[in-house]
């Protein structure tokens, strides 16, 4: 059990990484491949879904963090 707990750790936190290099920093998705100059004050489409599954994969990270802490020693 806690090498699984372990193992989907290690997954999560992949995904989190690449979740956030794809969102860019105060910018729009299109920025990321060489999009440009428009600039939006929130988040539509595409971004916000990447933006909540990111928000949702931290989540399930602390959460199998906590349990694998404080359940499995």
């Amino acid at each position: 059990m806690k090498n699984f707990l372990i193992f989907l750790n290690i997954i999560i936190s992949i995904l989190i990484v690449l979740f956030i290099l794809i969102q860019g920093k105060g910018a729009g998705l299109g920025s990321a491949w060489g999009g440009g100059g428009e600039f939006f004050q929130t988040r539509r489409g595409i971004e916000k879904l990447t933006l909540r599954i990111t928000v949702i994969l931290i989540i399930l990270f602390l959460l199998i963090s906590l349990i694998n802490f404080f359940i499995v020693r």
